[in-house]
């Protein structure tokens, strides 16, 4: 089991249970492009915030969480091991053999914030992968500093989504259109709602900076 800091490990403190309620989605066509191990570490339950500043094709208005549902596209980004708070040994999932893409997880975003205080954004540090210089990085990536957060509550295929991959796939943006997911597409929620609650209890109070 992966290291991580022990906020991001309150699920683990709790016996989830055996079941889940079975969701049905929507047919989303809708991807998000994260690197694969903060795909994993959402997957896992480790991580429930996305931190984004967005791409160079996201145009002039920036970076936006613009859609409340969408599938974790995951990217290979070779540097991404030493960006995170991994060991260095971690491996990255390989490309499958076939040219296809796999998407194994569904996200609900819960609510956002733009944060424009660093402190406020140290102060999350505990709830996420990524190294304090990569964030301070997007942080301070252009004139205007700040980050936007999505808390988000995910849920795992009931099968793997696999689809060709595409040129219209690559790029720096962070939106990629999809093929539709099958009609007989389900998921189960990867946190329960006591552990989900608890940490966006904890999540708020270091945006505010209680103690």
């Amino acid at each position: 089991m992966r290291d991580a800091p022990r906020a991001m490990q309150v699920a683990r403190l709790h016996h989830l249970p055996r079941e889940f309620t079975l969701l049905h989605l929507p047919r989303m066509s809708i991807g998000f492009k994260e690197w694969t191990l903060i795909c994993d570490a959402l997957g896992t339950g480790e991580q429930s915030i996305i931190l984004r500043k967005g791409g160079i094709a996201e145009g002039r208005a920036g970076f936006r969480f613009q859609h409340d549902e969408f599938l974790l596209f995951p990217t290979l980004f070779h540097e991404q091991v030493s960006k995170l708070k991994l060991p260095g040994s971690t491996a990255l999932p390989t490309v499958r053999a076939d040219g296809q893409v796999e998407v194994n997880f569904g996200v609900t975003v819960e609510w956002t914030h733009d944060l424009a205080d660093w402190s406020a954004v140290q102060r999350l540090a505990p709830f996420h992968l990524w190294q304090e210089s990569e964030v301070e990085k997007r942080f301070r990536q252009d004139d205007q500093p700040g980050v936007s957060l999505a808390f988000v509550r995910v849920s795992r295929l009931s099968e793997p989504f696999v689809f060709p991959d595409s040129p219209r796939f690559g790029g720096c943006r962070s939106w990629v259109q999809l093929p539709d997911l099958p009609a007989e597409s389900a998921t189960v929620r990867v946190l329960d709602d006591a552990v989900h609650r608890e940490r966006e209890t904890m999540i708020k109070s270091a945006i505010a900076g209680a103690h």
